[in-house]
């Protein structure tokens, strides 16, 4: 079986052969958050080498997980008394037929509420599924508070046109950014009318020249109302995410714009409970101060998943008042390795509930 699966390359044969069979019964009974049923699950095309000091696993995969490989890679390492790395490419598909040029899927953050730190989730969540190896946009759908301009710190800046008819999106550390914020005040955009925003928002969207993007991640604004609805139906979105806390009132809208989303036929891919509990740095006790356990009781009751629990930290706050990514700045700290972990997790469901490459959504072909 692993002789088809790992292929001899002309310095493979100088990986001893119960090394290789080492490591491919190893992969092969590993699972994790991401990798559920094991990486052959995933129709991974592996092939094994190596260079100089180093085993070197080269490996295609369906959607970006690079801190799941990493954490797999150091075990690899341990059981090898050597050191194993993984050099990996992504094909990302789309998972929903569209027209809009250069972006395969679009993923719809939102929230019941405002207040729930949804803005800065969509903008954390685009950086961590960057840090992962995606190419990644942000589109800002909060027609009437625009705030992606300011977390991205591009506040000030302005979109240009090549052609006098797209829009050339701006740019941060490699994230693709369009927003209203950058095209009018914000006083002027927040006294539009329910069908001027959405026409607005629909421009925004396709009238940008986007870049090729393996996902992009839409900051909806907050609340179920007819604009949220209209947005939803009119965008083809291939799945969303819900930002909550776990205080009771928030949970509640919660639940309303997962209702939403499944009104419009838009599948939700799981929960991100934000606010979580606090750490102390001290003593590293976690106070629950807006209660507990309200984002998986949520998610088990809609069958939906937890894609993570986030804390209150002053980093998040100090970085996205300053426009700058503690993801970009640091990728491997404790903050940034949650965000990652949440973008895996939501890259990893929207393949699994949606790819047609999964084997969830098999076909069953009978002659």
């Amino acid at each position: 079986m692993f002789s088809k699966l790992f292929s001899s390359k002309s310095d493979t044969k100088t990986v001893p052969q119960e090394t290789q069979e080492a490591i491919s019964q190893f992969i092969e009974s590993y699972r994790c958050d991401v990798f559920k049923d094991g990486l052959f699950s995933l129709n991974a095309s592996i092939e094994i080498s190596q260079h100089k000091d180093d085993i070197v696993i080269a490996i295609t995969l369906p959607f970006p997980c690079a801190l799941a490989l990493s954490v797999l890679a150091e075990q690899l390492s341990k059981l090898c008394e050597q050191t194993v790395k993984f050099a990996v490419s992504y094909d990302i598909l789309s998972v929903r037929e569209h027209e809009i040029p250069g972006i395969k899927n679009i993923i719809a953050v939102a929230s019941g509420k405002g207040g729930v730190g949804k803005s800065t989730t969509s903008v954390n969540l685009a950086y961590a599924l960057q840090a992962e190896g995606a190419k990644v946009g942000l589109l800002d759908a909060d027609i009437y508070g625009p705030s992606i301009p300011t977390l991205l710190g591009l506040k000030d800046q302005k979109p240009t046109s090549a052609d006098g008819k797209l829009l050339t999106p701006l740019d941060k550390d490699g994230i693709t950014a369009m927003s209203i914020g950058f095209l009018v005040d914000d006083a002027e955009a927040t006294v539009w009318r329910g069908p001027m925003a959405s026409r607005a928002f629909g421009q925004l969207l396709n009238e940008t020249s986007w870049p090729a993007l393996d996902y992009l991640i839409i900051d909806m604004p907050p609340g179920t109302g007819d604009i949220q609805l209209t947005l939803a139906q009119s965008v083809p979105v291939a799945a969303s995410v819900v930002v909550t806390t776990p205080q009771d009132i928030a949970l509640i809208d919660a639940v309303k714009g997962i209702a939403m989303f499944e009104q419009v036929n838009v599948p939700v891919l799981g929960i991100v409970e934000n606010m979580s509990y606090h750490l102390c740095e001290n003593c590293g006790h976690q106070s629950h101060l807006f209660g507990q356990g309200g984002g998986e009781n949520i998610a088990s009751e809609f069958h939906t998943k937890l894609l993570g629990q986030l804390p209150l930290n002053i980093d998040i706050r100090v970085n996205a008042d300053n426009g700058k990514s503690l993801i970009a700045a640091n990728s491997h700290s404790d903050i940034s390795v949650s965000y990652r972990k949440i973008a895996q997790n939501v890259a990893a469901e929207l393949y699994s509930q949606l790819d047609m490459r999964s084997k969830q959504n098999a076909k069953v072909i009978v002659e």
